[in-house]
């Protein structure tokens, strides 16, 4: 009887074991312009995926350094099932985690998560440029994931893209071979090439391409506001989501071709390699290792007559941005006071000092819009103004623009949740949303006093569950599933308010005060009271046009 009884147990724990391991996907297979893909379909959660699905030839050989190339049909079924390799990049930022494997200029794929059932089309679809400042970042990232999203009825697409000196080079003789005559934001083209693929191929996954909304963070907002902007995506996008970044001076605005040209070309002669047939003839880890060594934070967009005709500004003052729902915001402490105060401590005569040297005809306005009355409120001011500075401004000035030059909706956020603490206390966290290991001789960071760069994107796409280093809370999942709602409702219907929702008003033209949507634990909508300071930077950086 007891033999028996262990036998039994014994086959019962094989048996878990034995379902514990099984994974629950079948195989299905997709047709797409260019032939079949086979991806998997989880039938515990209905939502089909297609991972590392190639958008345009390998931008490899000669294909280097030119705008991206239609892929050519292939024939039989090509695997769909994991990651494509990111784009070849340093280790930038530490804190980003990655779920491709390995690094290649063969890096023009993409991934697809829909719930579409046999019958289901014309479900709205979401396209996710992932950030990192144009030099890092892939759409692998967990937090990226478009499986909570797709939950909701959307299909959701994350899109690689050339970064660094492989995506944004100019060189005059690149100008000079391209058929419009300019060279540099092959990133960018990069992605109006995915948005294109989106068109013609998204109804294979159930999906509309009349109700593709565009998103991203940092980079990837910078992205959502240059396709916006440009003419080569004209008719591709149905909204734009925006999470602190836009391509207005000063963030990583676009530069003249003459300029850019030079950069490039001076970075050439340095290297040794001023002719364009002596860098193509590189390898890829020697044109890695020679950008590595010139120590460059990537190389700028360019004003190029064909992805930019002109300025961001110069564009949608003229009313010939594309003329959609926008939403868009910034963190409450999108970066550290110290950033101003360059390691000197909040007293005030070091605020005063470096406000003066900042703005030396101005100090007197900047006082009063930045307050100091005591070492707290110093650092608050300095918080707010290096975030004004670095991010927020310039997604101020880009939803200002389309306030200002257009008759569609802009809903604008300010998102606050402070991250909780970490669940492993030698990890700090990084400047890109993640985290890193602490450095034993470092001081201890001070706590936050906002919510920091990035670290809205796991809330907003639904992923706090696969973002581990965080002890997050059921306040964390209750902002989480808030954003997400927001998101969603957005996504779906070009407006974020919905049921069980706190009312959302769009910005209305000539508001002094606008309605701002605060995302928190107990998220609100309030008349802003720091629209002054944004008028200020807008005669400051001379965009008040």
């Amino acid at each position: 009887m007891f033999r028996s009884q262990l036998l039994f147990s014994l086959f019962l724990l094989m048996s878990f074991a034995a379902f514990a391991q099984t994974n629950f996907y079948m195989a299905v297979q997709t047709k797409v312009e260019h032939g079949l893909i086979e991806g998997n379909y989880d039938i515990r959660t209905g939502m089909q995926y297609y991972l590392g699905v190639p958008f345009a030839k390998p931008p490899v050989g000669q294909l280097r350094w030119k705008a991206p190339q239609p892929l050519a049909p292939w024939t039989g079924v090509k695997m769909a099932k994991k990651f494509g390799p990111r784009a070849v990049q340093g280790f930038v930022f530490g804190d980003m985690k990655f779920r491709s494997e390995g690094l290649s200029e063969d890096c023009l794929y993409l991934n697809v998560w829909t719930p579409a059932k046999r019958n289901d089309k014309n479900l709205p679809v979401l396209v996710y440029f992932y950030g990192g400042g144009f030099v890092a970042g892939d759409g692998s990232e967990p937090r990226y994931d478009g499986e909570s999203m797709a939950k909701k009825g959307i299909v959701v697409v994350t899109v690689n893209y050339r970064l660094n000196i492989f995506g944004f080079f100019a060189h005059p003789e690149l100008s000079a071979e391209a058929p419009y005559k300019a060279s540099g934001n092959y990133g960018l083209l990069d992605q109006t090439a995915a948005l294109k693929w989106v068109q013609k191929n998204i109804a294979a996954f159930g999906g509309d391409p009349k109700k593709v909304t565009i998103a991203g963070e940092s980079a990837g907002s910078i992205s959502v506001s240059a396709q916006m902007a440009s003419p080569l995506a004209k008719g591709l996008i149905a909204g734009a989501i925006g999470e602190s970044g836009a391509g207005i001076n000063p963030t990583l605005a676009p530069v003249p071709l003459a300029e850019a040209e030079k950069t490039g070309l001076e970075f050439a002669q340095k290297a040794g390699y001023p002719t364009l047939a002596q860098l193509r003839k590189l390898s890829t880890r020697e044109i890695f290792e020679l950008y590595s060594e010139s120590r460059r934070f990537g190389f700028p967009t360019v004003i190029d007559g064909y992805f930019y005709p002109k300025t961001m500004d110069d564009i949608f003052n003229a009313k010939q941005q594309a003329m959609v729902p926008l939403l868009l915001g910034w963190n409450s402490a999108e970066i550290p006071g110290m950033a101003f105060m360059q390691g000197q401590p909040y007293t005030e005569e070091n605020y005063v000092k470096k406000v003066k040297e900042t703005y030396p005809n101005d100090h007197e306005e900047v006082l009063k819009l930045y307050p100091h009355g005591s070492n707290k409120e110093i650092e608050l001011s300095a918080t707010a103004l290096a975030s004004d500075r670095f991010i927020a401004y310039s997604t101020w000035k880009w939803g200002d623009l389309h306030v200002q030059n257009s008759t569609q909706p802009v809903y604008r956020y300010l998102y606050s949740r402070i991250r909780p603490p970490l669940v492993d206390q030698d990890l700090v966290s990084g400047l890109a949303g993640g985290t890193m290991r602490r450095d034993p001789n470092a001081p201890k960071a001070p706590e936050p006093v906002g919510a920091s760069h990035a670290c809205e994107i796991e809330y907003c796409m639904g992923n706090l569950h696969l973002v581990t280093d965080y002890a997050w809370t059921k306040d964390d999942y209750k902002v989480s599933e808030t954003m997400l709602n927001f998101f969603a409702n957005f996504i779906i219907n070009g407006n974020p308010n919905g049921a069980n929702l706190p009312q959302w008003p769009a910005v209305k033209k000539g508001d002094s005060s606008p309605d701002v949507m605060v995302i928190d634990v107990e998220s609100k909508a309030v008349k802003t009271k720091d629209e002054a300071r944004y008028l200020f930077l807008d005669k400051a950086y001379g965009n008040n046009k």
